[in-house]
């Protein structure tokens, strides 16, 4: 595992989503996107995934653009296409149009000198269901503290 370098994680998306199942799919990036990407200018807590003509596509996920780039920057909202196996991507659009589950980005991370995304199949949580999350989060706080006072 020590070769694998978080870059971005979306800590909002498991207290908002109950995660089913998740993939891991390469990127489809520009040059410069990489290197803004191994700099850690990545945000990924807006994005989702969407699924059309049978290839999977990440939207709304902001790469800055490389300060050195000029010219060879592209639009930081740009539509970017998932690497996906074709199993994979017909599963998904099975979960996602029958049982209306959506796909959101988890994390990227750098596996091997390659850019990859952790993707989630979730199923939104209800507001009672996030309470009793964060009520739960606070015991198990609690009875640490205990313990280690104990």
């Amino acid at each position: 595992m020590s070769d694998i370098k978080i870059v971005a994680q979306n800590k909002k998306a498991r207290f908002n989503y109950e995660i089913l199942e998740t993939y891991e799919a390469g990127i489809e990036l520009k040059g410069t996107e990489v290197k803004s990407v191994r700099m850690s200018k990545i945000n990924i807590s807006d994005g989702y995934v969407s699924i059309d003509n049978s290839e999977a596509y990440l939207k709304q996920v902001h790469i800055s653009p490389y300060e050195q780039g000029n010219i060879f920057n592209v639009d930081p909202l740009r539509v970017r296409k998932l690497l996906l196996h074709k199993s994979e991507i017909n599963k998904l659009i099975g979960e996602t149009t029958l049982k209306g589950y959506t796909i959101i980005p988890l994390k990227v991370y750098l596996k091997r000198g390659k850019v990859k995304v952790e993707i989630g199949l979730a199923r939104g949580k209800k507001l009672y269901d996030k309470r009793e999350s964060l009520a739960k989060k606070d015991a198990d706080r609690r009875m640490q503290r205990e313990l280690k006072n104990y």
